[in-house]
């Protein structure tokens, strides 16, 4: 009788090429879906916002730099810090993730360590909900300092439900590019999110 544990690898390589492909029709798909949902909420939040045409250049910033993962959309935003928001897709053989990237322009960043991530790092209470009690920042010394002392910030971040941002909020600086992108996974954000994501885009551009 043949051991079925010897076919496992083979099965798991097989649902792999099968899934992956399905992965990449369904972002194709389901990208510009996400793109239009954000859009319209956006709009109706108060925000004045335009979706951008395939092929601008703020749309390949932080997108394609694999086959599993790229920029399905873009949307300009008017009158914010943050210049543009992206929507990222990354597709694996599991299915289809989503990503915001709030893109903005700064094309450099204070101090030699220009080209290092910042990352939102949260402290938690002991209690069954694990309710968020600090917010802190790592990474570049001058843009993690400016964010660790701004209290509206902290207000509005730990005042959110904890699932929004449960991949928490990663800062990418793109000289080549010409942009900083402020990543977190997809999400419809509130009126108060929204500002605490413009404000922090506020500090990346006074730190150039």
């Amino acid at each position: 009788m043949e051991d079925w544990s010897d076919l496992l690898p083979l099965l798991f390589a097989l649902l792999a090429v099968i899934g992956f492909p399905l992965a990449l029709r369904s972002r194709k798909k389901g990208g510009p879906e996400k793109v239009e949902e954000l859009h319209r909420h956006l709009l109706i939040i108060g925000i004045r916002a335009d979706r951008l045409e395939e092929g601008d250049g703020q749309i390949k910033a932080g997108g394609k730099r694999s086959r599993g993962r790229g920029a399905v959309g873009a949307i300009k935003l008017k009158g914010k810090n943050i210049d543009s928001i992206n929507v990222i897709g990354v597709a694996s053989q599991y299915g289809v993730r989503y990503f915001l990237d709030f893109l903005v322009m700064s094309f450099s960043m204070m101090g030699k360590e220009s080209k290092k991530k910042t990352r939102m790092v949260k402290k938690k209470s002991s209690s069954v909900l694990g309710k968020t009690i600090e917010i802190d920042w790592k990474g570049n010394d001058y843009l993690a300092r400016k964010l660790s002392l701004d209290y509206q910030i902290k207000d509005k971040l730990s005042q959110a439900d904890a699932g929004i941002l449960k991949g928490g909020i990663t800062i990418f600086p793109e000289p080549k590019l010409g942009y900083t992108r402020i990543r977190t996974t997809y999400f419809l954000p509130t009126p108060d999110l929204l500002e605490a994501m413009d404000i922090i885009a506020k500090h990346i551009k006074a730190g150039q």
